[in-house]
C-alpha cells in the first residue's frame, strides 16, 4: 500500500504520471478550462502556440519530476519568453508581475499534481479498504489562512472517502492553497465527522462554495481518465469560437479513439432498432480557416464544436432513402469525424449551412450543417438535458453531378472535426 500520509515530499510515481499525461491546449484566459478539465489539460493563460506551450510543459515537468526550485523555474521561464517572444501576458512588465504570474504557473501545477496523485493512491480499492476515511489537514505555513480551511483543519475533519464533500472540498481548494488530506481507518477521537452547514450553498451572487475559490470545486485527480469528449460536452473545455476552433486543433487524435467509440455504438444502436433515444455524439470541430472564412462573410460562429444526434442519424439512414440509392453508407457514418477532417468546407448562402464534401469509400458525399443552433443535449454528469448553442449535422446524402457548382455554395477551406 502506498505512502498515504506524507505532505509535500519529493514527487511520486502518480503524480509525475498525472501531470505526463495532460494534453497541451491553447488559451486565451485562465477559464477557457474549468474544474475537472485541468486533469486533462496543460494550460497557461495567454499561451496559445504550441512551442511556446511545449517549452512551459517541460519546465514545469522538469519542476515537478525533478524537484525543480521557483528559481529554477523562474530561469527557464524568461528564458522561454525571449525564446518565443511572447508579449502580453498578465504580470508582464514588472518584477512583481513577473514574481506572481511565475509562483502561479509553479505552484498550482505542483501542488495540483500532487494532489492528484495522492487521489490516485487513496483511491486505490486495497488502500480505500484499509483506510476508508479522508481527514482534512490544513497547512500551518500560510501566512493568511483562510477561515474555513483552518477550522476544517483544527476540527480533523474526516469523512468517509466516498462523502459528497470530497467531490467539490477535496484540497487544493484554491490559488496558494497547500492543503491536503491523509487515509484514516477510522474518525481520530473528537474529530469532526459531518461537514460545517451550508459547506454546499453556493453564495448567491459569486456562486462559490464556502472556502472554495472560483473554479477550484474539483478534485484534482477525480476525472484523469474521464473521456475528453465527456468534458467538452460539460461545458468544461471552452470551444467557443474562435479559441474552441484552435482547441480541438490541439485535442488531435487524443479524442480521436473516444469519438469513433461513441460514433460507432449510436450508429449500432440506431441501424438496429431503428429509433432514436435523444441522444447526442460530439464528433469534431470546425477548424479555424473555416471560422475566419465564415467571420468574413458576415457569419461568426458562437462555437466550433460540430454534433451529431441520433434522430439525424436515423432520417439519413431511413428505408426511403435506402430505396432510392441516395443515402450515405453506415460505414460512412462511422468514419464522419476522419471524413469531416479531410473533406472540402463549402459555405450555403441560399440555406445558411456548412456543407461538407467527403470522399467516401466508393463515391462522394456531402454532409449539411446547421450552424449555432440550439438544441438540448443530455449533461453527462446530472443525466438532465440543457440548451446548447452549436453546430449540429441536419442531414447527408451522396452527391449529384453538378451539386457544388450552383452560386450559393461558397468553398471555405478545409476539413472540420478534430
Amino acid at each position: 500500500m502506498a505512502d498515504t500520509h506524507g505532505a509535500f515530499k519529493l514527487a511520486f510515481r502518480e503524480q509525475i504520471e498525472f501531470f505526463r499525461r495532460k494534453i497541451n491546449l491553447p488559451s486565451e484566459r485562465y477559464d477557457d478550462i474549468k474544474r475537472g478539465a485541468h486533469d486533462r489539460g496543460f494550460i497557461v493563460a495567454g499561451a496559445t502556440k504550441a512551442g511556446l506551450l511545449d517549452d512551459l510543459r517541460a519546465a514545469v515537468d522538469r519542476a515537478n519530476a525533478d524537484g525543480g526550485t521557483l528559481a529554477d523555474f523562474r530561469k527557464d521561464f524568461r528564458a522561454l519568453v525571449a525564446k518565443h517572444g511572447w508579449t502580453g501576458w498578465t504580470g508582464e512588465g514588472t518584477k512583481a508581475g513577473e514574481a506572481w504570474r511565475t509562483k502561479v504557473i509553479w505552484q498550482t501545477n505542483l501542488r495540483t499534481s500532487h494532489a492528484a496523485g495522492r487521489y490516485a493512491q487513496l483511491t486505490d480499492p486495497e488502500t480505500k479498504k484499509a483506510l476508508p476515511y479522508w481527514r482534512y489537514v490544513h497547512n500551518d505555513a500560510a501566512l493568511s489562512p483562510r477561515p474555513e480551511h483552518k477550522h476544517w483543519g483544527d476540527a480533523r475533519l474526516t469523512l468517509p472517502v466516498d462523502h459528497p464533500f470530497w467531490k467539490t472540498g477535496y484540497p487544493p481548494n484554491g490559488w496558494g492553497c497547500g492543503c491536503y488530506v491523509v487515509g484514516e481507518p477510522a474518525p481520530p477521537d473528537g474529530a469532526l465527522t459531518e461537514p460545517p452547514p451550508g459547506w454546499d450553498e453556493p453564495d448567491p451572487e459569486t456562486g462559490r462554495l464556502p472556502g472554495i475559490d472560483q473554479g477550484w470545486d474539483y478534485a484534482p485527480g477525480a476525472n484523469a481518465t474521464t473521456p475528453l469528449l465527456d468534458l467538452v460536452g460539460q461545458k468544461l473545455i471552452n470551444v467557443e469560437a474562435p479559441i474552441g476552433a484552435a482547441m480541438w486543433e490541439s485535442l488531435g487524435e487524443a479524442v480521436a479513439a473516444e469519438q469513433r467509440l461513441a460514433l460507432a455504438e449510436m450508429a449500432d444502436r440506431v441501424t438496429s432498432t431503428l429509433r432514436a433515444q435523444g441522444e447526442a455524439v460530439l464528433i469534431g470541430g470546425v477548424p479555424p480557416d473555416v471560422v475566419t472564412r465564415l467571420q468574413a462573410l458576415g457569419h461568426p460562429m458562437q462555437s466550433a464544436d460540430i454534433w451529431l444526434r441520433d434522430e439525424e442519424l436515423l432520417h439519413a439512414l431511413r428505408e426511403a432513402k435506402r430505396e432510392r440509392a441516395a443515402a450515405l453508407p453506415v460505414e460512412v457514418w462511422r468514419d464522419l469525424p476522419r471524413l469531416l477532417r479531410q473533406g472540402e468546407a463549402y459555405f450555403d448562402a441560399a440555406d445558411p449551412a456548412l456543407v461538407y464534401v467527403i470522399d467516401g469509400v466508393l463515391k462522394t458525399g456531402k454532409v449539411a450543417i446547421r450552424v449555432d443552433y440550439h438544441s438540448k443535449l443530455r449533461d453527462a454528469t446530472s443525466g438532465k438535458r440543457k440548451q446548447r448553442v452549436a453546430n449540429f449535422i441536419r442531414t447527408g446524402g451522396l452527391l449529384r453531378d453538378g451539386d457544388m457548382s450552383e452560386k450559393r455554395y461558397v468553398k471555405l477551406g478545409g476539413g472540420g472535426g478534430t
